[in-house]
């Protein structure tokens, strides 16, 4: 089974794909990791956004339906 990975150990898996894809591959997948994760927060977001404003309307309805 594989143990921690370390600093030394993650230098190293950075060294090779450096020498692998060069640095400006690097730099490209770097980047289009960024977006991918910037992307997916932003959609999670907005779902949770969504939700509450769901939620909101529910709980103003709710109340209007109590005081009636």
């Amino acid at each position: 089974m594989l143990g921690k990975l370390g600093m030394p150990e993650l230098l190293i898996i950075f060294a090779v794909a450096l020498l692998i894809f060069g640095p400006r591959k690097i730099g490209e997948l770097g980047k289009g990791l960024g977006d991918g994760i910037r992307s997916f927060k932003s959609a999670i977001k907005e779902k949770d956004d969504a939700r509450i404003l769901d939620s909101t309307s529910e709980h103003t309805q709710a109340r209007s339906i109590c005081d009636v």
